[in-house]
């Protein structure tokens, strides 16, 4: 099946290249480009593309906005072009909190250096986001121009029940609201001593969908993976610490865990977890496709701790976090997937799932909850 791509890019240049190598792959057909953020929505709506590659900075209409439109009048993955900046990184999580599905540097020198790398990365994200939940008659997405919400700390109190921070709905699919209820019960209490989360496509967002749900004196410490590059991570940890009551920062080597904090592996490195609860960060292994790689933190958490390990993979691409949720599976941790119908790419849940490693198969909505549940 042949996926039908929009290309939105108000450099001619880069409209041209971005064309060129979606349409030498015989599987992915261009069918119409647009130089500003009115155009993209005018195509969208004419055309119908199966998948939009979308700039952020262009005249008339930023990127950001013709998301947030398009996602509202005719839902379509989208796959937005980044710098790996500061300000590039918040913008990209910008649009992915619009609705965007994934992201890609935006790097001239590459395309022109590497055009084999380029291409062949290029066109897999194409083809992995077409097959993405982004493509629902119900999608709902914010009103254009309503910023994300904001939730303030409580001061030290009582253990505040999860219910009273509103979940973000920004790029959830609507199937996560209305499919049938999570196919597992809900969680047995443990006294756990680590919840670790890994995930990749679809992860920004759906982070922050469950951390937010979590009270400022969540008992147990909670360790991060999420694939993304160097620039990023700095930027979303401070995202995510503004937004929930929970603390998270971007980890640090030799950062000790501790209960209602979150640590975020940095981008371009490893982030493993010692006996005696601190983190280790470590340079990132060329060998390996992910940098961090969730089966390096899942291993690390298994040998440090043994049975006292609360894994959650949520949506992303790919099968890593498999490997590492059999060695806490063999030291008898509990893992938990995210279901399919919430997930954006049923990619590293699945293999979870397949492999028979799964205690519990959750819908997106509902694993904050359940984890202030499953914790005392």
């Amino acid at each position: 099946m042949v996926v039908k791509v929009l290309v939105v890019d108000d450099s001619g240049f880069f409209r041209r290249r971005v064309s060129e190598i979606l349409s030498a792959d015989p599987t992915i057909q261009v069918i119409g480009t647009a130089t500003n953020g009115k155009e993209a929505i005018d195509q969208t709506l004419a055309l119908k593309p199966d998948v939009i590659t979308m700039d952020y900075e262009m005249p008339l209409m930023d990127g950001i906005t013709a998301v947030r439109h398009i996602m509202q009048r005719c839902p379509t993955p989208v796959l937005m072009f980044s710098s790996l900046t500061h300000e590039g990184a918040r913008v990209t999580l910008d649009a992915l909190d619009a609705g965007a599905v994934d992201f890609l540097p935006k790097n001239f020198e590459d395309i022109s250096r590497n055009p084999d790398k380029v291409k062949q990365l290029l066109c897999e994200k194409v083809h992995s986001i077409s097959r993405s939940n982004r493509r629902l008659s119900g999608y709902s997405a914010p009103a254009p121009g309503i910023p994300a919400p904001v939730v303030s700390r409580p001061a030290a109190g009582g253990f505040a029940p999860p219910a009273a921070i509103p979940a973000p709905a920004r790029t959830t699919p609507i199937a996560s609201r209305t499919a049938a209820p999570a196919t597992s019960p809900g969680p047995k209490r443990k006294a756990y001593k680590l919840v670790a989360i890994g995930t990749s496509t679809g992860g920004p967002v759906a982070l922050q969908r469950v951390l937010t749900q979590l009270p400022g004196n969540f008992p147990a410490p909670i360790v991060l993976v999420q694939h993304m590059p160097a620039a990023f991570t700095k930027a979303f940890a401070e995202r995510l610490d503004k937004l929930c009551r929970i603390s998270v920062k971007e980890a640090e080597d030799g950062d000790i865990l501790r209960p209602g904090l979150a640590l975020l592996a940095p981008g371009g490195k490893q982030m493993m977890i010692d006996g005696r609860g601190a983190v280790r960060i470590l340079p990132g292994d060329e060998r390996l496709n992910y940098k961090p790689c969730v089966d390096i933190t899942f291993g690390s958490a298994a040998k440090s701790y043994g049975d006292k390990v609360l894994a959650v993979v949520l949506t992303g691409m790919g099968a890593d976090g498999r490997e590492g949720a059999r060695l806490l599976k063999q030291s008898g941790s509990t893992v938990w997937a995210q279901d399919e119908a919430s997930c954006v790419i049923y990619g590293m849940p699945m293999a979870i799932v397949k492999a028979n490693l799964a205690d519990a198969v959750y819908s997106l909505d509902d694993v904050g909850r359940y984890l202030v549940e499953a914790c005392h």
